[in-house]
């Protein structure tokens, strides 16, 4: 496991929360958003990767039906090829897409194939959540990963049972939405906070004039189309979107156990508190013993455990004590300067924040 130096994150914190971020970065607007897509195909032109049908009768099905509507009377036949693969096909489509547009796809097979590399998949519908199909999909897989088995090892690189077809789909219904109907539109903040809220309240007031944006809760910004006297809400929320603010960031401390990454927040303060951290290592080893009896007398071998513990302290940072309310910069020189390695400042930052010390959210990851 790697651990990453702190003093790296304490410029990247730092830097964030002075910088002005546009609102189209930090919000959602009421009614512009995707809706997500799902369908149920086939792929075929697998080297013997795909699915074994013994094992997934549902390939076999779909399989025949779609032969079937092609023309092809399979009733009755014992179908047994092992280059197609039954697959979910997954795609967002963006708000105002239009019929005719194309969008991504991801592949991902369900039964048994090993892998969906140089596949091609068949003509397949895409069903929203309403049930109605907005889009149809086709193309080559670009799968992510390989694979190769022999008769008595394999080796998998990567993910070669999922994959993607770029622009593999094409949209066939329109969602109705009458953007330019709306009088009043809704700002949702991806980040609740009262203060960014209002700073986002008074830069549209600023830009349009009094009552134009009123900060409904945290979470929530209410802008009315009317009262900007533009008439077209795509141009108000053109020319709103690209308003830059400074949000207002809460104290944070961000660890991720896996990677051994340590982000600290700049508002994060540390109240009075004193630290002591050490290393205790205890090992215990067995070195039996073979007794044997003597030559031409009577007895049996006999195995003698012999046991030998110990317990040794290996040197740590001795007590020490952070100031009341330190900064974030005070926190970092005062654990560097007690030697304490990335690795065991998640320890201590858990245990400053088991003990109420720590004023910031602690997430752990």
């Amino acid at each position: 496991m790697r651990y990453l130096p702190l003093a790296a994150f304490l410029l990247l914190a730092g830097a964030a929360a002075a910088t002005p971020v546009r609102i189209k970065d930090m919000v959602e607007f009421d009614g512009v958003r995707g809706n997500d897509l799902v369908g149920y195909g086939l792929v075929v032109g697998l080297n013997g990767t795909g699915d074994g049908l013994r094992n997934a009768p549902f390939t076999e099905e779909i399989m025949s039906n779609i032969l079937e509507r092609l023309g092809v009377n399979v009733t009755g036949e014992n179908l047994r090829p092992k280059n197609v693969a039954a697959v979910l096909v997954t795609a967002s489509l963006p708000p105002f897409a239009r019929a005719g547009g194309q969008i991504d796809v991801n592949v991902s097979a369900i039964g048994d194939a090993k892998s969906l590399l140089g596949g091609t998949l068949i003509m397949t519908p895409l069903n929203a959540a309403d049930g109605e199909i907005y889009a149809v999909a086709q193309g080559t897989i670009i799968a992510g990963g390989v694979s190769a088995e022999g008769q008595s090892a394999s080796v998998v690189q990567g993910v070669p049972t999922s994959g993607a077809i770029p622009a593999g789909a094409r949209v066939e219904r329109e969602i109705p939405f009458d953007f330019a109907a709306l009088e009043t539109v809704r700002l949702a903040l991806r980040t609740p906070d009262f203060t960014t809220a209002g700073r986002i309240e008074g830069a549209i007031n600023t830009e349009f004039g009094r009552g134009v944006a009123v900060m409904l809760d945290a979470g929530t910004v209410s802008l009315d189309i009317r009262a900007t006297r533009m008439g077209s809400p795509a141009h108000v929320l053109g020319r709103i979107e690209n308003l830059a603010i400074e949000p207002e960031i809460r104290a944070r401390v961000v660890v991720d156990q896996r990677s051994g990454t340590i982000v600290v927040g700049e508002d994060v303060r540390i109240s009075r508190v004193a630290v002591s951290q050490g290393n205790l290592t205890l090992r215990v080893e067995e070195a039996p013993v073979v007794v044997q009896p003597n030559p031409f007398a009577e007895g049996e071998t006999v195995v003698v455990p012999r046991s030998s513990a110990t317990l040794q302290e290996e040197p740590g940072i001795g007590m020490a004590e952070l100031a009341d309310t330190s900064s974030l910069s005070d926190v970092v020189s005062g654990l560097n300067a007690l030697g304490v390695a990335p690795r065991d400042m998640i320890d201590i930052l858990k245990s400053i924040h088991a003990a109420g010390a720590l004023h910031a959210d602690f997430l752990v990851q």
